[in-house]
């Protein structure tokens, strides 16, 4: 499998993956990605380089942003004067679920982030979503606090707020990565 950047025409087929997603958490009884996301927010990351698409033949098969831009209200000044990356959005597409595939993709942002300097590989999860932040603690993250005020409504409750992080480190994600 191979890993590479999205590109502005690859916006509709992104989408369509978080629909997925969305449709099989609402499945499990999560509310997490309940609201379509702004098309031109996904826009301006894809524009930005920082979505990655993992390839499998001609088949999307995950999706993952990595940034080093952190989402306002999150982490504390200290913790932002520490070199960090930031994943979100990790999908990986139902026909591919239980291989692994996102594991190996967060050692692949954490290989990646390290070559770039980043001590920490950090994320912000969906504060109601348990399974997910269990699934990330089995990941080597740990839980750093949730912050559940100063969502980007009138300053509401966050729904996205369960922070957690874990060392980069050089691994063997197995995927050839094409973005560099």
């Amino acid at each position: 499998m191979k890993i590479i950047l999205a590109q502005p025409s690859d916006l509709p087929k992104l989408l369509a993956f978080r629909e997925e997603a969305a449709a099989w958490l609402r499945s499990l009884g999560s509310d997490q990605w309940s609201r379509p996301y702004p098309a031109d927010r996904l826009l301006a990351t894809i524009e930005a380089g920082t979505v990655f698409m993992l390839r499998d033949q001609q088949t999307t098969a995950a999706t993952i942003t990595l940034t080093s831009e952190a989402e306002d209200g999150l982490w504390t000044d200290a913790e932002l004067s520490e070199p960090s990356m930031f994943i979100n959005k990790l999908t990986v597409a139902r026909t591919h679920a239980s291989q692994g595939i996102g594991g190996r993709l967060l050692d692949w942002a954490g290989d990646r982030a390290y070559r770039d300097g980043a001590k920490w590989l950090r994320l912000d999860a969906w504060t109601t979503n348990e399974a997910l932040q269990r699934y990330y603690l089995r990941q080597g993250f740990e839980h750093v606090r949730t912050v559940r005020e100063g969502g980007a409504v009138n300053g509401g409750p966050r729904v996205s707020g369960w922070l957690a992080q874990r060392l980069t480190g050089p691994t063997e994600h197995g995927f050839e990565d094409l973005t560099e």
